[in-house]
């Protein structure tokens, strides 16, 4: 028992055996995991003395992880969603080891029963339709670069993919026929189709032609690269995406202050919500699993909580409130409340 719960060995199997092949999550998943572990590694050789090489799994307890959190928050200052983020990776792997070491299942139990702190939701930050129009100016379609970043911004946007999405997206995920559409491979490997508007279709088409990928040998490439012909990253999008919004910010006074890829998402959720889509509609174009998520958009559109009002008033026939003080069988309900 003391070789097969040794914390090498289970982290190790975590890793290539469970994750990669038993649940089979994705590429993305695994990054983010690695990099808890890395982290917590480093706490625990630092702060506190422990050798990973001679450690066992029950050397953890729930105490040593709590303070790892508060680590992580003190110390490296992370937000609370950030340190929540760690906190479910280590508890993935403490459901893993319960499986592996039953012996261990009171200590798996004690890790799993650690809160996820509460977090006040952050506002929804989204550009109006102006401001959406005016970044799509701003690239210049007179270079092929600034062909290929019109490109990828205004995708981007119109199928409201999330960044890691839209960087893996291959040629054969495109279709640009008369009825254009791009397939995305979003999170838990939940694939969805979502349609395009007929300008971003054109563009993609243009970009598709003038680099020469709509021959069938290169339907696998990957549809964007960076300037080393490789794949495109989360980084590499977001630098593009800040080049442009700073040179917005030039072109208009005030235009918008630093967003990320991601608020490209949120606008056109934002926008979609505006013309009067239905939200079970807009939670399958943006691949929610949950009503409840996309209902985010709804509230925090001010048009769309008027609108909704209005219907509200106009439906609604409030009937005559009686005076209670006339009821004397509810005056004596209320006193003995």
């Amino acid at each position: 028992m003391r070789n097969r719960c040794s914390y090498a060995g289970l982290v190790s199997a975590y890793f290539s055996v469970y994750l990669a092949g038993t649940k089979n999550v994705s590429t993305n998943t695994i990054y983010s995991y690695r990099d808890t572990f890395v982290i917590f590694h480093g706490y625990l050789e630092k702060y506190c003395g422990l050798k990973l090489e001679k450690m066992l799994f029950n050397d953890l307890s729930r105490e040593l992880i709590l303070e790892f959190l508060q680590y992580l928050e003190t110390e490296r200052k992370y937000s609370i969603s950030s340190r929540n983020q760690r906190l479910a990776a280590l508890k993935s792997f403490a459901k893993y080891v319960q499986i592996e070491c039953p012996d261990e299942m009171i200590l798996c139990q004690r890790i799993l029963s650690i809160d996820s702190k509460k977090a006040a939701k952050p506002t929804v930050q989204y550009l109006s339709n102006q401001q959406t129009d005016i970044l799509m100016e701003q690239p210049d379609i007179s270079t092929p670069k600034g062909r290929r970043d019109l490109a990828m911004i205004l995708l981007l946007y119109d199928s409201a993919a999330r960044v890691q999405e839209l960087c893996d997206l291959r040629i054969c995920d495109i279709r640009i026929d008369s009825l254009p559409v791009v397939h995305l491979l979003g999170k838990g490997r939940k694939s969805r189709d979502v349609p395009l508007t007929k300008p971003c279709a054109q563009v993609l088409r243009q970009y598709i032609c003038e680099n020469h990928l709509d021959i069938p040998e290169r339907r696998n490439d990957q549809l964007f690269t960076n300037p080393q012909g490789k794949k495109l990253t989360r980084s590499g999008v977001s630098y593009v995406l800040a080049k442009y919004i700073h040179k917005a910010n030039t072109a208009v006074d005030s235009f918008f202050p630093q967003i990320t890829p991601h608020c490209l998402r949120h606008s056109k959720a934002m926008h979609l919500v505006e013309a009067g889509k239905n939200l079970i509609y807009i939670r399958d174009f943006l691949g929610h699993e949950s009503i409840e998520t996309t209902q985010v958009y709804a509230k925090a559109n001010p048009e769309a909580r008027r609108k909704a009002l209005e219907t509200m008033d106009t439906r609604m026939n409030t009937p005559a409130m009686p005076d209670w003080n006339d009821d004397p069988d509810l005056k004596a309900f209320l006193k003995t409340l």
